[in-house]
């Protein structure tokens, strides 16, 4: 199939996705143009952080999808994930595998990230609460 010229210089309609989504979505870029790793950790970590990441990615995204009720699993899986994702790189980078400046410049979307899920993780525990405050006597 042959695109005209005209469609493969259209702009897509830009995707509405959460902001932690976005945030994610900017550092996993950020961490594929940098994961030029040596030989020794490039298919053990590397591989690993890779999956990670795309594990918090499709977490996160299911949460942004379900009824609020089903959301504060996938939110925590989410932080797990990412817990690691950040264990994994601080090895890369405590192991001269990693560059400072790219442990740096992927640490600091990843710390916002973390903050915004656990905001998010805050919300969902605060809401599944306050229907069970109260008690049975009122």
């Amino acid at each position: 199939m042959i695109l005209s010229y005209a469609r493969l210089h259209e702009q897509p309609p830009p995707p509405t996705i959460l902001p932690v989504l976005q945030k994610l979505k900017a550092a996993y870029l950020l961490w594929y143009e940098y994961q030029k790793l040596p030989k020794l950790h490039r298919y053990t970590l590397g591989n690993r952080i890779d999956a990670l990441f795309i594990d918090v990615i499709e977490a996160a995204g299911f949460a942004g999808v379900l009824q609020r009720s089903e959301k504060q699993p996938w939110v925590r899986l989410a932080i797990r994930k990412l817990d690691t994702v950040k264990l994994l790189l601080m090895v890369l980078w405590e192991t001269n595998s990693f560059e400072t400046k790219r442990y740096a410049a992927l640490s600091i979307p990843l710390e916002e990230v973390g903050r915004m899920l656990g905001g998010w993780n805050g919300q969902l525990t605060k809401q599944n609460q306050a229907p069970h405050e109260g008690g049975a006597g009122e």
